[in-house]
């Protein structure tokens, strides 16, 4: 049974629609990836699951409750948590402070201590820099500090908008290390990724966005060999 089911859901932005019927459902404890040009519809998704847009038509159900119209606070709470493009942290406070600001959820806030143990230990870098201003870090510093800030909610899951978007490629394998232990601790996690070779290679399943709909899906691997997703998208 999926975690996260999205049916049919149509969005967009004042009078241009985006996502035309999109259909996808999240499996517990696997890795999925949204893979699409820009304008596909991929960052709309993200926002319309969370909240951050309202569907027009379709549903949204996660963990067996329909969610659809509830706000991106008490999504929150439920433990749908998003990870944005471009970080969008607290620059002027310090490492620490943005990891508590990201442990609002009330179950969150009871386990503060245990989490923010588990976040240090999958991010050592971060302990090191946790009294400093997140501003003055480095960008690969700072998206630590927004995949940890998520962590600190308590998902049950996780997604990330443009995970590497303007890293350098030592940094992106980084990150994409620290999404291979989390898939190995079991979290739910739905990413969308420009890198899409590296996103496919991690990933369980992949859904290839076209024009706001689903145009190809399958396992990860799969979806890798096919000649059209290569062409498209990886460059052979």
């Amino acid at each position: 049974m999926s975690i996260l089911t999205v049916k049919g859901v149509e969005a967009g932005y004042g009078e241009v629609q985006i996502l035309w019927g999109l259909s996808l459902a999240l499996q517990p404890g696997k890795l999925t990836t949204l893979v699409g040009s820009n304008g596909s519809g991929k960052t709309t998704l993200l926002r319309a699951v969370t909240g951050l847009v309202k569907p027009w038509k379709g549903s949204v159900t996660f963990d067996g409750k329909d969610v659809t119209h509830l706000s991106p606070h008490e999504k929150a709470e439920l433990g749908l948590v998003l990870v944005p493009e471009a970080r969008q942290l607290f620059t002027d406070m310090s490492v620490l402070e943005n990891l508590e600001m990201g442990a609002t959820p009330k179950a969150a806030r009871a386990e503060f201590k245990q989490t923010l143990a588990w976040v240090y230990e999958l991010l050592p870098r971060l302990k090191e820099r946790q009294s400093q201003i997140t501003g003055t870090l480095s960008g690969g510093e700072q998206q630590m500090v927004a995949i940890a800030r998520g962590l600190m909610a308590k998902p049950k899951v996780l997604m990330f908008d443009e995970l590497s978007l303007g890293l350098s490629p030592l940094l992106v394998i980084n990150l994409f290390e620290v999404l291979a232990k989390l898939k190995s601790q079991g979290l739910t996690m739905l990413l969308v990724e420009q890198n899409v070779q590296m996103a496919l290679a991690v990933s369980d399943y992949a859904y290839v966005l076209s024009n706001g709909k689903v145009e190809i899906e399958g396992e990860a691997k799969k979806v890798r060999e096919m000649e059209s997703v290569r062409k498209a998208y990886l460059g052979v």
